[in-house]
């Protein structure tokens, strides 16, 4: 396996120092996935311009975290599971919903719940959904812009996941007791 270097604001590129100092203030450290990111200035600067597009979307927090939790379940992304379910008790989403998702199982909300199973479909059908999985979600209260905000979801989850996957980032100290394996729920 390739070993990736997490950087601080000391070893990252110049571009990237900035952004790291962004994080920095942001989450009062510097998160490992930034850390790595950082290698690429390009990356880091997408993922930080997507995340705050997404925070800025027609979704509420608790609809954020589910689509972010969502993607992360669908991807198997240890780290991103671990950190979303960390953000998502930081932004008081309802224990019983992150729970779920972990899971794997639905939600308890039926509008909750459509939102899950569409954002599901379009990560595990790779953006093939069907029109009556569109209609559905329409029909549960969603509108036409949330479904293209779940896309920028997919999007920002997208770089995170696959980046974690690529260097089997370590978990970050703060969100360690959130750890998470598929088909494995507990929350800390």
């Amino acid at each position: 396996m390739t070993t990736f270097t997490i950087h601080s604001t000391e070893t990252a590129p110049d571009s990237s120092k900035p952004l790291l100092e962004k994080a920095q203030q942001k989450y009062g450290m510097i998160p490992n996935l930034m850390g790595l990111m950082a290698e690429s200035p390009t990356a880091i600067a997408a993922y930080q311009t997507l995340a705050g597009l997404f925070e800025k979307s027609s979704f509420t927090p608790t609809e954020r975290n589910i689509v972010w939790l969502t993607i992360s379940y669908e991807n198997e992304c240890h780290y991103c599971m671990a950190a979303h379910t960390a953000i998502a008790g930081s932004e008081k989403v309802d224990g019983e919903i992150v729970e779920a998702i972990r899971a794997g199982e639905p939600i308890a909300d039926p509008r909750l719940e459509s939102l899950r199973a569409f954002t599901s479909s379009l990560v595990t059908n790779r953006g093939w959904v069907s029109g009556e999985e569109v209609t559905a979600f329409l029909n549960a209260g969603f509108t036409r812009e949330n479904v293209f905000d779940v896309l920028v979801g997919i999007s920002q989850k997208v770089l995170s996941n696959y980046s974690n996957h690529l260097a089997e980032t370590a978990i970050d100290l703060p969100f360690q007791k959130y750890a998470w394996t598929k088909g494995s729920a507990v929350a800390g």
